[in-house]
């Protein structure tokens, strides 16, 4: 037992996109690093520049299901929320990693509060995972992490222009509505695991109808 589990860690771990989650997360980690040649305006860019680093990190994890042998591990005796999972666990050490890296790169005097934006950057990575989840369940494509990439591009400028201002998610630091876009942050958050854990389940079998039905 201990030799097959071993032995799908090692087949998971070849087949994850780390090429296309360490460019997303380098990319992210120098969008945090310009906060420190920004000081006269740090303390309203800031934000902006941590928050577009969240969405690159977050474009690159939408890759994460993306497995060119994907018809052939589907037919493993392994669960699918199993081999998921199984990614999920080890992807998530480098996410916890690269998230303190961007944090310390902001200066301590600019940074906005470290609860609250880790409350943005955790449901940000969760709608992402949860994105490929629906993908991989929904599709046969083996990788849908470009596509994913492109949607989830498209409908963060989508929420940046035109989301209603009662339910505003992005908001300054100093602005009135803070804590009760966390408390829409944590909605966001407790939806995509909720999601992202039911889209992992095995897909029901269709029902097929005989061949003789309906032949006199």
């Amino acid at each position: 037992m201990l030799r097959l589990s071993g032995e799908l860690v090692v087949a998971v771990c070849r087949t994850l996109p780390l090429g296309l989650v360490g460019a997303a997360g380098a990319a992210g980690l120098l969008m945090a690093a310009l906060t420190r040649t920004t000081r006269e305006a740090g303390e309203w860019l800031t934000l902006p520049l941590l928050r577009a680093a969240i969405l690159a990190f977050a474009m690159g994890l939408v890759f994460l299901l993306d497995d060119p042998a994907r018809h052939t591990t589907s037919t493993l005796p392994t669960p699918r929320p199993v081999r998921i999972g199984l990614r999920a666990a080890l992807v998530l050490p480098v996410v916890a990693a690269w998230w303190t890296v961007a944090l310390l790169l902001v200066p301590e005097d600019i940074r906005p509060p470290v609860a609250d934006i880790t409350l943005e950057a955790g449901s940000a990575f969760a709608l992402a995972v949860t994105a490929a989840v629906i993908a991989v369940r929904r599709s046969d494509i083996a990788r849908p992490g470009a596509r994913l990439a492109a949607g989830l591009l498209t409908s963060a400028v989508l929420v940046l222009l035109f989301w209603p201002e009662r339910w505003a998610l992005l908001v300054p630091v100093q602005d009135e509505r803070w804590a009760a876009a966390h408390d829409r942050w944590v909605v966001v958050l407790a939806g995509a695991v909720l999601v992202g854990v039911l889209g992992v389940r095995e897909p029901l079998r269709r029902w097929a109808w005989p061949v003789s039905l309906g032949r006199g």
